[in-house]
């Protein structure tokens, strides 16, 4: 095929029983990702850490949580940016979305669960923590993948310094002349991000060459995505890709997405190996949480806002 890119994404199988740092089966992986991150920002991860119970729970889990009267998903508030509740908004009528934040820990799940069911919910406290427990453990290898393909060391502290916001997402189908973009085309501010989605398709990403490519998931399958501060953590190699939602104009039914996003709590900055004369320094170091907030204020006016808000 030579040098054409294909428009499909770069599926991984992270089921291999050789996928062990150290092994052959780990350096290819580590190449293939850095690649597909480059080239697409995105690929497909195949990773069996969801058995069918817990895939059968966190769906009917979102349909419980959606169907919750809006007088108590609007309580889901969180003073970071794009963390909590998102819903009734006519730019978007088909989405809807919920956000549990520290979601690996008990105290993070806790909590968004006794807002959710002040009367207690202790399946799905249980089960939403084990989820993103399992999607974490892909994400820190991914992370751990991703140091290693450019020569890093230090992958340690960087996952140390990890929190996880899990969300649940909901797109519903279009009404009868309704718009059937269910989300508009966007960046994610996260280092990494990582969709789990029902039988519903609808997610379009856009690679480096401006081509949109509709997103399949196999069964049992992750897209994992680079968000704007890996971009800016790499300093610029890694796309961070554009991304949207279209349903089916004719489709009746919800799609639902549970999605994983990596933050850091400590100095984004790209690390000196990252800098060379081919690769000139392009940001600053900057807070996540910072980044988040300028996009909250600046995301609509600002064309490149990595540039815009710690261009070098």
């Amino acid at each position: 095929m030579g040098s054409l890119t294909l428009p499909e994404l770069l599926i991984v199988d992270f089921n291999t029983e050789e996928m062990k740092p150290g092994s052959n089966s780990w350096s290819s992986a580590c190449k293939s990702i850095r690649t597909a991150f480059e080239n697409h920002g995105c690929f497909i991860a195949l990773c069996d850490y969801i058995t069918p119970q817990l895939h059968n729970f966190i769906f009917k889990a979102a349909d419980d949580l959606f169907d919750l009267p809006i007088e108590t998903k609007v309580q889901n508030i969180n003073e970071k940016p794009y963390h909590g509740y998102v819903g009734q908004m006519p730019i978007v009528p088909l989405h809807e979305a919920l956000g549990i934040d520290y979601a690996t820990t008990l105290q993070g799940v806790q909590s968004f669960t006794n807002l959710m069911w002040p009367q207690g919910n202790p399946s799905f406290c249980e089960n939403s923590m084990g989820f993103a427990k399992a999607i974490a453990k892909l994400e820190k290898m991914v992370v751990r993948m991703l140091f290693e393909s450019y020569g890093l060391e230090k992958a340690e502290s960087h996952v140390d310094a990890t929190t996880y916001l899990l969300k649940f997402l909901k797109y519903r189908s279009p009404n009868e002349g309704e718009n059937n973009m269910a989300f508009l085309p966007h960046t994610d501010k996260s280092f990494i991000t990582i969709l789990y989605q029902n039988h519903v398709s609808g997610l379009q990403t856009r690679a480096r060459d401006g081509e949109w490519i509709e997103v399949h998931f196999p069964p049992s399958s992750f897209v994992v995505m680079a968000g704007d501060a890996c971009k800016a953590w790499s300093n610029d190699r890694v796309l961070s890709p554009s991304h949207k939602v279209i349903m089916d104009i004719n489709g009746n039914e919800t799609r639902y997405t549970a999605a994983l996003f990596s933050f850091l709590s400590k100095t984004v900055e790209v690390p000196e190996e990252l800098v060379d004369d081919e690769h000139p320094l392009k940001y600053k170091p900057f807070k996540h949480i910072d980044l988040l907030k300028f996009f909250d204020t600046n995301g609509l006016r600002s064309q490149d806002i990595l540039k815009d808000f710690c261009g070098v």
